[in-house]
């Protein structure tokens, strides 16, 4: 170990776990050495203290900020709770971010917020310009009573200066500004008493807004001008992978990037999150609202610019009208679905068709022309909210549009790079409308560059493995790797590869096939002494399922639904003691939700989840395919991998401690180490890391009701009798 265990003073609690300790040095002495670590740990293994705990001291001993991030609420709460455990017994100023809109208290957005903000800094700097020349006149008004007579002359020209200062007075109280955010500027001694409060604990963004809503202050510009030089920051991912707002939030912070040490929980997550905040989109609403503000304008670039954005909105809509097959238009629904248009060899249908469409003196100079009046409109707009012209800040959806076809034109032939179209319906006025996205396949983009900037990153969860694969994917240069398993006894559990027939999409609606999964999932849910939880490769199959073995059981059967409240289906479930629960491996539910102790004792998986295989799931494979320069790496990388990843997520929902005691089953024959042999590339046993596939045990479907009442009939699980097989 280390000679720099000292930074156990920040572990809070009595003992680490052994692997923790472990994994807590090997974290310390990289961090040091500014590298990044890639650390898998198993669920329910104290990975966040495992990371956060050397990074606290690393960054106490460099002058550094610890920044840790998640996007699973629920790991939020967690964090909070960890850095409330460090603050009690270590001198740590933690705080905790959460976006503008949260915390706003008089619902605005960011536009008119900065607006607000600006003009309510020129009211209070004019008023206290105002508060001191007229304490500066009283001062000189009682000198010349007393015969200085320079004094009379000096008090003449300042009351000049306050009769020009209560005209701009006037002019400032007709504009919009904040009264919240006024009370922060004008109240001496509202800073130092907010500090004192919000480092006397750690401070959820919850009880922040209630401090500041009590006082009648902006909670969210106290925190941001308090926050300087803090020791631990928890916020979402959204502050790091937003270049933008990661400039503005290591801005506050009193940070460069490389004072930084990013923690990154549930970072298997990291891949999509950082593809989402590279990707670009433009509605054809903002392309119409564009042009109806281009037609109220006389200035003469507003002609070039309706021509250029009339021309991509009229062929965007064109192109998705053309893909309607019939009967088609009817099924459009309120989600966007995706039409087509990429091609192997060429630009864009859409490029294509708006090239051909396009009549004029120029596209690049017909787009300037948008984006310079764009560019004006905008400034004329935040004027005028901020004189109180407009009740709310417009923004310009010129300006919008011309980026996006700058980017689009730019961009959309560049490597890794998707150009695709999607078209939904409006729920409220029934009107089909569609929207250009320039979907970006490759998330390094984003998070190449970050970690190249900050001090070190640790990249935390229970499913980083195969660390090769996200390596290469998320650009990271040659990062420490480590992996613990569980490291609860192993007597306590038992993880099955039970031979099912292999549910493939083609023989998901065979009679004889359900009969055999439904019989197989039933006598699980029979042979497990409590909860059980059941995640299937959809909603619908849940929901088949779901009524296939309800009448097979006595247990309740719970259906987690999409747009069902799942939290209440959660609460309901876990207060059973004989519950099965149907859900989706992509729900909400798989991962960053924990059922510990006794509210559920089996998880099981049925069939291999792969997710829809659309023209937008094929571009990220021929993308990874064409940037590793490898056969069916699209494949690994993109779908296998990640599904594999979410299963074992799934599989994580139990045995949360080391007391727990639990069955895991994965449901398939393509989970079986014996099926490699006759199924070849269609197994995935060998997608999982060593360490699963040692412990996963083959075992045929009417085997598994013995093996499992054996296991929990050992552990004397049952209350009574066990039940008969």
């Amino acid at each position: 170990m280390s000679d720099s265990a000292d930074y156990l003073r920040f572990f809070p609690y009595d003992e680490p776990y052994e692997n923790q300790r472990e994994a807590m040095d090997r974290i310390h002495n990289s961090l040091v050495r500014g590298q990044d670590v890639l650390f898998e740990g198993a669920c329910g293994t104290g990975k966040t203290l495992s990371a956060l705990v050397p990074a606290l001291s690393v960054a106490r001993e460099q002058d550094k900020t610890v920044v840790i991030t998640t996007n699973v609420h629920q790991q939020m709460r967690q964090f909070v709770a960890d850095a409330r455990a460090i603050v009690e017994t270590e001198d740590v100023r933690a705080v905790v971010f959460k976006g503008k809109g949260a915390m706003c208290h008089i619902d605005v957005g960011y536009e008119e917020c900065q607006t607000l903000r600006d003009a309510t800094h020129d009211l209070v700097e004019t008023e206290a310009e105002y508060a001191e020349l007229e304490r500066r006149q009283e001062e000189l008004l009682e000198r010349s009573q007393d015969g200085d007579g320079a004094a009379a002359e000096a008090r003449a020209a300042v009351m000049d200066e306050l009769d020009a200062l209560e005209g701009e007075l006037a002019d400032l109280d007709d504009r919009n500004v904040c009264s919240y955010y006024h009370n922060n500027l004008t109240d001496p001694d509202v800073e130092a008493r907010f500090r004192s409060w919000l480092f006397d604990d750690v401070r959820s963004p919850e009880q922040i807004y209630e401090y500041a809503e009590q006082r009648e202050l902006c909670g969210y510009e106290l925190l941001k001008d308090t926050v300087e030089g803090v020791d631990l920051v928890v916020c979402n991912y959204h502050h790091l992978l937003d270049p933008g707002i990661r400039e503005a939030f290591f801005s506050w912070l009193g940070r460069d990037p490389e004072d930084v040490i990013a923690v990154f929980d549930e970072a298997h997550n990291l891949e999509n999150a950082a593809r989402e905040h590279a990707s670009r989109e433009c509605s054809e609403r903002t392309f119409t609202s564009a042009i109806e503000e281009l037609d109220d304008s006389d200035d003469p670039r507003a002609a070039p610019a309706r021509n250029v954005l009339e021309t991509f909105r009229d062929t965007l809509c064109e192109m998705y009208e053309g893909s309607f097959e019939f009967g088609a238009r009817e099924q459009v629904g309120d989600n966007w679905r995706d039409v087509a248009i990429a091609n192997d060899d060429r630009r864009d249908d859409l490029t294509l068709s708006f090239l051909q469409s396009y009549a004029g003196e120029g596209i690049d100079d017909d787009l300037e022309a948008a984006a310079s009046l764009g560019r004006d409109l905008d400034e004329e707009y935040e004027e005028a909210y901020r004189n109180g012209e407009r009740e709310t800040r417009t923004e310009c959806q010129t300006l919008q549009a011309a980026r996006f076809v700058r980017a689009w034109m730019d961009e959309g032939g560049a490597a890794g790079v998707y150009p695709v179209l999607a078209v939904r319906r409006d729920e409220g006025t029934d009107e089909i409308y569609g929207r250009a996205e320039l979907y970006s396949c490759l998330p390094t983009g984003v998070t190449g560059a970050l970690f190249d900037d900050l001090s070190a990153a640790v990249l935390m969860s229970a499913t980083l493995q195969p660390f090769d694969v996200t390596e290469a994917v998320l650009g990271m240069d040659d990062p420490v790797t480590m992996a613990y398993g569980l490291d609860f006894p192993a007597a306590n559990r038992r993880t099955y590869a039970v031979e099912t027939p292999a549910l493939f999409a083609s023989e998901r609606d065979d009679s004889d096939v359900q009969d055999t999964v439904a019989t197989t999932i039933a006598n699980a849910v029979r042979m497990t002494p409590g909860n059980t939880l059941a995640f299937f490769p959809n909603y619908g199959e849940a929901d088949r399922y779901a009524d296939r073995v309800a009448p097979l059981v006595d247990a309740t059967v719970y259906r987690d639904e999409p747009g069902v409240a799942v939290e209440d289906i959660r609460q309901e479930f876990v207060a059973d003691d004989d519950g099965l629960l149907c859900t989706s491996l992509w729900g909400t539910l798989a991962e960053g939700v924990s059922f510990d102790g006794d509210d559920a004792l089996s998880v099981l998986v049925i069939g291999v989840a792969y997710p829809h295989l659309d023209e937008r799931a094929e571009a990220v494979q021929e993308a990874y395919d064409a940037a590793f320069d490898g056969t069916d790496t699209g494949w690994r990388y993109a779908v296998e991998i990640p599904t594999v990843r979410k299963t074992r997520q799934a599989l994580g929902r139990v045995l949360r401690s080391p007391d727990d005691v639990g069955v895991r089953a994965l449901l398939d024959r393509r989970y079986s180490r014996r099926a490699k042999s006759d199924l070849g590339t269609y197994s995935v046993n060998g997608t999982f890391p060593m360490e699963t596939r040692e412990e996963l045990l083959d075992i045929e479907p009417q085997k598994l009701t013995f093996a499992m009442r054996n296991f929990y009939a050992d552990h004397d699980a049952y209350d009574g009798d066990p039940p008969a097989p």
